[in-house]
């Protein structure tokens, strides 16, 4: 009897949050300096029916004029990925690695999107090598289930 093929098939890609604060506009439209961005990156997958899980990239950014916050937006972008037949060895890289590069243009477009309804330039979010960051994830995890513990940019 042959193996069951595996099964890799994306559900829905959703918005899942978002937040935009401007607190202190309108005096910061007002500035004439170049801010500070600082951009924050997780990654998380957990499943939630049998063969299936979902993965959310999370992306914090927060812009700065000397000590006064422009604007700070938080995103979490997730989807829901049906993945049966898989073998364990493989079901870490492609929770951490193939549904965040799945998910993250979405994220990107959003994040894109909110700051530049905010009133602002958008912030395009620079392309991952989410192989790069699920690699040292698991460097630094030491023995945390593949997949399960966030990731960080900075």
């Amino acid at each position: 009897m042959a193996e069951p093929q595996p099964v890799f098939q994306i559900q829905r890609v959703y918005l899942k949050e978002a937040s935009l604060e401007q607190p202190n506009s309108p005096a910061i439209f007002l500035q004439n300096e170049q801010p500070s961005v600082d951009i924050q990156l997780n990654v998380a997958g957990e499943p939630v029916a049998d063969g299936m899980f979902e993965v959310s990239v999370t992306a914090t950014v927060t812009t700065k004029i000397a000590d006064k916050t422009v604007f700070l937006v938080e995103a979490k972008q997730a989807g829901i990925f049906e993945i049966r037949n898989v073998p364990a060895t493989q079901m870490g890289p492609v929770l951490g690695v193939v549904c965040p590069q799945i998910v993250f243009p979405y994220l990107r477009g959003n994040v894109a999107d909110l700051v530049q309804r905010a009133g602002f330039p958008p912030v395009h979010l620079q392309e991952i090598n989410f192989q790069a960051l699920y690699e040292q994830q698991q460097a630094s995890a030491n023995g945390a289930p593949n997949g399960a513990a966030g990731q960080q940019i900075q």
